[in-house]
């Protein structure tokens, strides 16, 4: 099991476009082989919104991700957030 974590710090007035942003990735994400599950969440105590993408293995997420992120290539995440993404690859210890 692999999985893509990628928490973002939208600011406040932009956090609908960020959300919506995400839903595209999950919309081109879908049929992916070795996607297991794939989703946008909302932290509700700082508003921060997480993406995360369960995985077969870390070589089927990295077959699909360029396609995958390539809904979203012109988005201004820059002007949308208040930093960079945190984003974590996380395998089983």
């Amino acid at each position: 099991m692999f999985v893509h974590l990628a928490v973002h710090h939208p600011k406040p007035e932009h956090s609908d476009e960020l959300l919506a942003s995400m839903h595209r990735v999950d919309a081109a994400a879908q049929g992916a082989p070795g996607l297991v599950q794939i989703g946008a969440w909302k932290d509700e105590r700082s508003d921060r919104l997480v993406g995360l993408a369960l995985w077969e293995s870390q070589e089927a997420f990295e077959a699909s991700a360029e396609r995958i992120f390539q809904a979203v290539a012109d988005d201004p995440f820059d002007q949308w957030c208040q930093q960079p993404p945190d984003v974590f690859h996380l395998t089983q210890a």
